[in-house]
């Protein structure tokens, strides 16, 4: 029987057969390698799961692989898109495009050193060949002078006896012998004619594209003495790897040193000869916790986040696939890094709700992460101040209670601002201007939430979602957040023709204006700054400064000097009809406060504006109390079965015509209710999105596999008459 290849094409369609079978006669294509196939008249990519010797495909039947590409991903990691697919009802094509080596060349250049060899005597060896071979992608070719021999006096003393050299010659080559090899650049002719002359080697090697990153806040590139707390800690991680691996919930207060603890375990990993995977909730924060980890452990860091180029992309991902790189630092997508041994998982600021991925597949990349620990036997280590419920009642609980420079955590007073005019209350803006350093969280970016006609209370929306449009000054436009349609700022309202518009609302651009007025230098970070990590940077050196931004300016940020917090509007996401909003709150909150009082002088304080300065949440984030607002949290969540205490799961159907989407809705509702594996909620309308009206049915059920077995069940019954239609099916397993 000839030797078959079984491979999943990727592509997307989810009524589209899964794994087919292809004669593989070279026995190139193992398991992960890209393939090209034949696929209904076209040709495809595909990736082989397994190999076989054996197929149900007629002979006459079975497709030749048309390629095999250099490309390939581990066997790990297509188990794991396996895995994934039937844990959050996708594809498992659709999984393993998360999995896919990128595409792509390695970046080339040319580089001329010297040919010319001091003479040795007999017997002597350097070992190198002059051929290049075996040198690190990273570096250019080593010296033709061996290593070990006196440097010449001058270039004569190595030339044969007769050379002649122009004075432009004769100024390479003594550059070249002076400072090593360099780039061929603008003397590439010259330096052609020289290396005919047998004077000079021309050589083409890979130029790895490395990724941009600014060193941002306070960062040592000696080890710091280490707390008892933090000792504790890292034994503790280092007894669950050496035992076999092992989950744990690394509850730290903020300022408590988590990052050094995440430092010196890597450390131990590697000396045990395992790797590293490093996962941060935002691109924003790779820059800073990737210096660190660079000045501790050097060129073995990759980085991998979406934010990088495709090339940078491309040489990262080969580095940890050859094994260059043991340690990879990134946001959500490096859950998926070709890392093999793995030692050492770390989730930080694992309570963000960032590591949940909203296209298909829906994945959570805290669940990811835990299956690729237990699957390698390495540590799971997930790390909080305000950690998630579900990690809180599952997971071994490793605390630190202390911060690192022996200061208590900042005050923190809660300011009322029923009947205060204006965003600002008059005495936040006495503490800022009396501050050194501030970092101010609103979490509405633009300049004002929406516009109203003042004659005839039109407000303007979106033509495309259900949604207003929200006024960005800076650039001239009105922008939808959901759908990015974007249009100029109106001159009058198209409904009545006036010209009286109001503004209301306040967001983060227009936040920046108002407290620059005080005479503060403001800098701002949001989803609107196309380079997060410089601004901060910039933050980081100033001597005096207000840092104004979204909830990313609360995440994990290290800022030595920054003596005043201020959280505005602290209880907008608990108007939110949320299962989690109180759990957000506290955690925003929290997060903030945590960034003031870190060394320097004083120990920093935390203004916290608020409509509901009684509500349960606010006080607890004010007292820091992280245990007392999870054990009400829990309690409230165990009285209405929500997660930890069961898994929800949300249909969502989208069609220009809502008749329709109610329809499909419906039977999806009608086919998991069948089940009977717990209730099921809706159909239920959700805001228009995109041009689509959209419907959502919720299923909340004990265990997760009966939900997700349900859900496959119901979206196969209609993914067919959906298709025809057109319309849209998207399923979200444990929605954030």
């Amino acid at each position: 029987m000839p030797p078959v290849a079984r491979v999943l094409p990727l592509v997307t369609a989810r009524g589209l057969p899964g794994e087919l079978d292809y004669l593989e006669e070279s026995g190139a294509a193992g398991v992960g390698t890209v393939v090209r196939i034949p696929l209904g008249g076209r040709a495809v990519d595909g990736i082989v799961v397994a190999r076989a010797n054996e197929t149900d495909v007629p002979a006459e039947k079975l497709k030749a692989v048309e390629a095999v590409e250099e490309r390939s991903t581990t066997s790990e990691l297509v188990d794991l898109a396996r895995w994934l697919a039937d844990d959050v009802a996708s594809t498992t094509a659709r999984a393993l495009q998360l999995v896919e080596p990128p595409a792509g060349k390695p970046k080339q250049r040319l580089w001329a050193r010297v040919a010319l060899v001091v003479p040795k005597s007999a017997g002597e060896s350097d070992g190198n060949d002059g051929s290049g071979r075996g040198m690190s992608n990273a570096e250019p070719p080593t010296r033709g002078v061996s290593v070990g021999d006196p440097m010449p006096e001058s270039l004569d003393a190595l030339l044969p006896e007769g050379t002649k050299l122009t004075p432009a010659q004769r100024e390479l080559l003594e550059g070249l012998l002076r400072d090593g090899p360099r780039p061929a650049g603008d003397d590439l002719a010259r330096l052609r004619t020289l290396e005919k002359r047998g004077l000079v080697v021309i050589e083409q090697t890979d130029e790895r594209r490395r990724p941009s990153a600014h060193a941002v806040g306070a960062s040592a590139a000696k080890e710091p003495p280490a707390t008892d707390e933090q000792l504790a800690a890292i034994r503790r991680i280092d007894e669950a790897r050496e035992s076999g691996g092992g989950a744990l919930l690394l509850h730290g207060v903020t300022g408590s040193g988590k990052t050094e603890v995440y430092l010196r375990a890597t450390r131990t990993a590697l000396e045990a000869g395992r790797t590293v995977l490093v996962l941060v909730p935002e691109i924003g924060l790779t820059p800073q916790i990737v210096h660190r980890f660079q000045q501790r452990f050097g060129d073995v860091v990759a980085v991998m986040h979406s934010g990088l180029a495709k090339g940078e992309r491309r040489d990262e991902w080969w580095r940890v696939r050859s094994g260059e790189a043991r340690i990879v630092v990134g946001a959500r997508s490096a859950v998926f890094a070709p890392l093999e041994g793995l030692g050492l998982v770390i989730v930080d600021e694992e309570h963000d709700s960032s590591y949940k991925h909203e296209g298909d597949p829906r994945y959570d990349a805290r669940r990811v992460a835990a299956w690729r620990a237990k699957r390698a036997g390495a540590v799971l280590v997930c790390g909080s101040a305000t950690p998630r419920p579900e990690s809180f009642a599952a997971l071994e609980l490793v605390r630190m209670t202390q911060r690192v420079d022996g200061r208590g955590m900042p005050p923190v007073e809660i300011v009322d601002m029923k009947g205060s005019p204006g965003a600002l209350h008059a005495r936040t803006r006495e503490a800022l201007v009396d501050c050194h350093k501030a970092i101010v969280l609103l979490n509405r970016r633009g300049w004002s939430n929406f516009l109203e006609c003042r004659d005839c209370g039109h407000a303007f929306g979106c033509p495309n979602c259900d949604v207003t449009l929200v006024l960005h000054r800076r650039r001239g436009t009105l922008d939808c957040h959901h759908c990015g349609h974007t249009e100029h700022i109106p001159r009058e309202c198209p409904a009545c023709g006036s010209v009286s518009i109001a503004r209301h609302g306040l967001g983060t651009e227009r936040l920046e204006q108002d407290l620059a007025g005080l005479g503060l230098e403001v800098l701002r970070v949001d989803a609107d700054v196309r380079d997060p990590g410089a601004v901060l940077a910039r933050f980081g050196e100033l001597d005096r400064a207000v840092l104004v931004g979204t909830q990313l300016v609360a995440k994990g940020h290290d800022f030595p000097d920054v003596d005043l917090a201020v959280v505005l509007d602290a209880d907008a996401t608990l108007r939110f009809p949320d299962l989690r909003s109180e759990e957000r709150t506290f955690a925003l909150i929290t997060q903030l406060a945590g960034r003031a009082g870190r060394g320097g002088t004083g120990h920093g304080k935390v203004l916290v504006q608020t409509n509901q300065p009684q509500h349960p949440v606010i006080l607890a984030a004010a007292r820091h109390d992280a245990d007392g607002f999870l054990a009400a949290e829990l309690q409230r969540r165990r009285e209405h079965a929500y997660p930890p205490y069961s898994t929800m799961v949300r249909l969502v159907v989208a069609h220009h015509d809502q008749r329709v989407a109610r329809e499909l809705a419906r039977t999806m509702a009608q086919v998991v209710a069948s089940e009977e594996i717990g209730e099921v909620l809706g159909p239920a309308p959700l805001f228009k999105l995109r041009g689509r009206e959209r419907e959502q049915v919720l299923v909340k059920a004990q265990y997760r596999g009966q939900a997700v077995a349900a859900v496959r069940e119901a979206v196969g019954r209609v993914e067919r008459q959906a298709a025809q239609k057109r319309a849209q099916l998207t399923v979200d397993v444990a929605p954030q």
